[in-house]
């Protein structure tokens, strides 16, 4: 007990760890940043996925408008015939398709609608 006090009385900011309202407030603070279910790593980790939901939404959103670009180019006839000989290898009669691959190369899409 000498032993205690003499530490408190040498350490004045221990006698405030001591104090039962110190307490209780430091173990609420350490509630409800860690171990509360609302708590701020909670909290940060729904920010990450919501920052990263609306990432997708603008993904989506611009894919949106370039397939809505693509439809209304294939509206006119001459554009549907071209992107099927381009995309399916259609030919017409009397003619010949030669399709020409290059070793290690791969099939690139072209998006040039």
């Amino acid at each position: 007990m000498k032993k205690i006090k003499a530490i408190l009385t040498r350490f004045k900011f221990l006698k405030l760890l001591g104090n039962r309202y110190i307490i209780v407030s430091a173990f609420f603070i350490v509630w409800m940043l860690i171990l509360d279910n609302n708590s701020q790593i909670e909290h940060q980790v729904l920010n990450k996925q919501i920052e990263e939901l609306e990432d997708n939404i603008d993904y989506y959103k611009t894919e949106i408008r370039k397939d809505s670009i693509r439809i209304k180019k294939l509206k006119n006839l001459d554009q549907i015939e071209k992107y099927a000989r381009e995309k399916y290898y259609m030919k017409r009669e009397n003619e010949d398709i030669y399709i020409i691959e290059f070793e290690g190369e791969q099939k690139e899409e072209q998006n040039d609608f």
